[in-house]
């Protein structure tokens, strides 16, 4: 089931994945019991967190004896300097990767414990930090490491509804069904300190997927289900008496099975068919994947559960339709929202060469538009057939009040209004001819 997606890299390392088993324990504020608290010293307010430096292979010339040889070398390990442990996990609590990145690369280890058992891989797991999670798994991050609850980072995350650091976890390799000191596995902790929001439907369903027992008598003599109706969790209920009561299907069925449920928008579905088997990247006779389905279906709630398991938003199909293209068509910015983190290939044409802000603009899809602008996607660039999504708003709209705004939103973003078609025609000139008085004026006023 697992489909590692590629980590973000870091300058200096490579990005290895770690695909060690064993996961952890809850949080410090999440593995207590339930009306307890506690406060973690040295907690600070999250900072932004800057993307992370593209890694970088070191090729050196081979020896006289075969000049024209090349070797590819990993970085040099940094000296060991366990003087910067403890402000790592400072850089950690205050979710400053930029800080813990030039500390791991001056010797701090990511794994360190403090007198609290806290280490960075363990507080970007808690907390919710994925940037910082990539980063300490690109440093050999151990998904083995417990906390003082004798738990997983996996425990920690589910407790807390990281869905999205559950599934990267799991991609990693942890193990699902760990058993902390309280008796609680993460699928228990999902529930038991969960309060039944999507969030945490989002995890149970991540970890069903993943395998987790389902019918384990966790430390309170109760199985997951029976918590998660005596907690009136009704959907996860839902959630878990499906996985249970539905026959293990062949991995074909299970496929057929995964392809049909992520169309339809079955999350549950889908979490039970990658249980079993099912490829997640399977493909129909279209060479659509289930991301792309569910993407080109609108269907949020299977396109999160696969996205946060390492589905491909950038893998296309027959026609080189996308989950990430196709979003441009749909004008969905839900399904926006929900690849972004997945870090889609904003540069990645369709069949007819272009970017997905030009179908957008096409349609009138306002909201994506405004939106997409933010991405840093190029808002100048030319399809195929020789359109900006400029001009594609111009000569396959309407002029109505939502091209207006949509002409309006590309100008503000940068767009470049003098840009012609492959016959020479600009966006003035074709508003112009077809009477789009409001619009030419625009561009008139923005030098088009």
């Amino acid at each position: 089931m697992t489909r590692v997606r590629a980590v973000i890299g870091v300058v200096t390392a490579l990005a290895l994945l770690v695909g060690c088993s064993s996961e952890s324990t809850p949080l410090p504020n999440s593995s207590f019991p339930a009306g307890s608290s506690v406060t973690v010293s040295g907690e600070a307010a999250a900072n932004s967190n800057p993307p992370l430096p593209t890694a970088e292979s070191v090729t050196t010339t081979a020896a006289a004896a075969a000049p024209t040889a090349t070797t590819t070398e990993a970085p040099a390990v940094p000296t060991r300097n366990p003087a910067l442990d403890q402000q790592l996990i400072d850089a950690a609590w205050a979710n400053d990767v930029a800080l813990a990145t030039r500390l791991i690369d001056t010797g701090a280890d990511v794994n360190a414990k403090d007198a609290t058992v806290q280490s960075a891989y363990l507080i970007a797991t808690s907390e919710g930090y994925v940037d910082l999670l990539e980063l300490t798994l690109a440093h050999g991050g151990d998904v083995t490491s417990l906390d003082s609850y004798n738990g997983t980072g996996l425990i920690r995350a589910a407790e807390r509804g990281h869905a999205d650091i559950v599934g990267r976890l799991l991609q990693a390799g942890i193990v699902v069904n760990h058993v902390n000191r309280l008796g609680w596995t993460a699928l228990d902790e999902a529930i038991v300190y969960g309060d039944g929001s999507q969030r945490y439907i989002d995890t149970v369903r991540a970890l069903i997927a993943g395998g987790a027992d389902l019918g384990r008598i966790a430390g309170d003599g109760q199985t997951p289900i029976e918590s998660a109706r005596a907690g009136g969790q009704d959907v996860i209920a839902g959630s878990l008496q499906l996985a249970i009561e539905t026959p293990p299907p062949t991995e074909n069925d299970a496929t057929t099975m995964l392809l049909s449920a992520a169309a339809d928008g079955d999350a549950d579905r889908v979490a039970v068919a990658l249980r079993a088997g099912a490829p997640l990247e399977s493909r129909d006779e279209q060479g659509r994947t289930p991301l792309l389905l569910a993407s080109a279906n609108d269907r949020l709630d299977a396109a999160k559960l696969l996205s946060v398991l390492g589905a491909d938003p950038d893998a296309q199909d027959n026609q080189r339709d996308s989950a990430w293209l196709v979003t441009g068509v749909t004008g969905s910015v839900g399904m926006l929202e929900a690849l972004l983190p997945t870090h889609p290939d904003l540069t990645l044409r369709n069949r007819f060469g272009g970017v997905s802000v030009i179908p957008a603009s096409e349609r009138g899809h306002v909201d994506y538009v405004r939106r997409v602008v933010s991405t840093g996607i190029d808002l100048n660039h030319i399809n195929d057939l020789g359109w900006t999504a400029m001009l594609e708003a111009i000569v396959y709209g309407d002029g109505s009040e939502p091209y207006q705004q949509i002409i309006d939103i590309l100008l503000d973003a940068g767009a470049d209004p003098t840009i012609a078609d492959a016959q020479g025609v600009t966006p003035l000139q074709h508003a112009q001819t077809r009477g789009f008085d409001v619009i030419a004026a625009r561009l008139q006023a923005a030098g088009g």
